[in-house]
């Protein structure tokens, strides 16, 4: 209520509200509440920070960014990224209306401008629960299933965001698998990881290290998905097995989560 009355006395300014918000001691406080979860278990009094899955715009836009191919060029026409293919003609009442995919760096700007089919949203947006834009929502509703986790395992985009990723991290002038893999942990979910999740990754390196040494068409195959072109940082077994890697640490709760 003092917000809104605020916000009303500024004469209805935007950046004020914002700023206001940010700043208070309810926004700022912490997830790590342990002793309010007895007390306040439904977080009624907000007596700790919210701590939520991120919308599907901003999983995509971090992957994006954690990978170092976000494009942050500010306004300008929708913009058409990965989709599946046919996916407009299954609502094109005889028209056959077909999707363009746009190419370059289009491919790479932010999820606010992605061009938007009311009859056929991007599903990768839609299974994160974003609304068809057909009518006004209040409120998302948030779910967790295990279609979210083919997108981003298996989406186009998301896995060449793993492999620019792996990339940047291969690039970096690191000592040993363990500093590689924490670098990329700290990029993705700034905190370090605990000594059980970085050995379980680098496990996972070991292994995926291996398979690729033995199938290098694999490996070949899954550092050119996407449209941008792989660079020479490594070999390619190398940063096929850092590309795993990363699309994991794509998906751990900590990076998919708000906290």
């Amino acid at each position: 209520d003092r917000l809104a009355i605020a916000f009303r006395h500024s004469g209805w300014d935007i950046k004020y509200l914002l700023k206001q918000i940010v700043l208070s001691e309810t926004y700022r406080r912490s997830s790590e509440g342990k002793q309010s979860y007895a007390a306040d278990p439904t977080n009624r009094w907000l007596s700790r920070g919210a701590r939520f899955r991120r919308q599907g715009e901003f999983i995509r836009d971090l992957a994006l960014a954690t990978g170092g191919i976000l494009d942050p060029t500010l306004g300008g026409p929708g913009v058409k990224p990965y989709q599946p293919p046919g996916l407009w003609a299954e609502v094109g009442l005889g028209g056959n209306p077909k999707f363009s995919q746009d190419h370059g760096r289009k491919l790479y700007r932010r999820s606010l401008y992605t061009y938007w089919k009311r009859s056929a949203p991007p599903p990768s947006m839609q299974i994160f629960d974003a609304p068809t834009r057909e009518k006004c929502t209040l409120q998302r509703p948030r779910t967790n299933t295990p279609l979210q986790a083919f997108v981003t395992l298996n989406d186009p985009q998301f896995v060449e965001a793993s492999r620019a990723m792996a990339e940047r991290v291969l690039a970096e002038e690191l000592q040993s698998e363990e500093d590689r893999i924490d670098f990329a942990y700290r990029l993705a979910t700034a905190r370090e990881p605990s000594a059980r999740v970085l050995r379980a990754l680098s496990l996972l390196l070991e292994d995926a290290t291996a398979t690729f040494r033995d199938s290098p068409e694999d490996a070949e195959k899954l550092i050119r998905v996407g449209e941008s072109k792989p660079s020479n940082v490594a070999s390619t077994e190398t940063i096929a097995a850092y590309t795993t890697v990363c699309n994991v640490i794509i998906n751990l709760d900590e990076s998919l989560t708000r906290e």
